[in-house]
């Protein structure tokens, strides 16, 4: 299985082994992010790509900013919807292709992509790279997390993404990298859960009880997966 094989609308719609759990949606904001908007990492208008349920874009429409999210996901979309109108916020969402944002082009001040990049072939990612740039303003910032090759072997995901791909694709793609640094990404998922996802999807799929056990988790015993946390100013 590879991730671009997915069809996240169908997941979305609850098409799947998961039903219509989803491990990535922990139905708050991502920490890292939370701590990232606290250190003032965002500014003016916020892009959000693959915005998904929209739990980020919300946190940062309820922090002041103007933000609008994109999912390829029609599905992922209405429901991010419902759940910031339930909220009282002002988010805009919209179905859009990351690897082209037409219609969006020259209106963002911050972009965030939370866990978007590392679902993308190598040839998307530089057209998604490359439609970032047209959708922001000149020195506009980029924050990406996404899987890092500290993943322990073994840990269920076809991307490992190295420090060297993010600095020849993003950092050569109109964007100048200011930070790139290992951090945690929270999951909705126990190991015991991570473990029952996988094999719902590949029956036969066997774990190694050591990476299992060596995985970090939060103080709900959620799976923090390793990933890289990048900064970047557009030139």
């Amino acid at each position: 299985m590879s991730l671009p094989d997915l069809d996240f609308e169908q997941l979305y719609q609850g098409q799947s082994p998961m039903g219509g759990a989803m491990p990535w949606d922990i139905g708050a904001p991502q920490p890292v992010l939370v701590a990232l908007e606290g250190s003032g990492g965002f500014r003016g208008e916020v892009l959000d790509v693959g915005s998904g349920l929209g739990e980020n874009a919300a946190f940062l429409a309820s922090r002041g900013y103007r933000v609008t999210g994109v999912d390829g996901s029609p599905t992922a979309v209405r429901r991010a919807q419902e759940r910031a109108a339930a909220k009282g916020l002002d988010v805009s969402f919209e179905v859009a292709d990351a690897t082209r944002l037409d219609g969006l082009e020259d209106r963002f001040d911050t972009v965030l992509d939370s866990a978007l990049y590392h679902c993308l072939d190598e040839e998307q990612r530089h057209s998604y790279v490359a439609a970032l740039v047209r959708a922001t303003r000149p020195g506009a910032r980029l924050h990406i997390f996404c899987f890092s090759d500290a993943l322990p072997e073994g840990f269920p995901t076809p991307f490992r993404i190295s420090e060297r791909n993010l600095r020849e694709t993003v950092g050569q793609g109109g964007w100048r990298i200011t930070s790139l640094a290992p951090a945690l990404y929270t999951t909705a998922v126990t190991p015991a859960e991570l473990k029952g996802t996988v094999e719902a999807f590949m029956p036969g799929q066997s774990f190694d009880a050591a990476m299992l056990e060596s995985l970090a988790v939060d103080e709900n015993g959620r799976v923090r997966a390793p990933v890289w946390q990048l900064a970047a100013e557009r030139v």
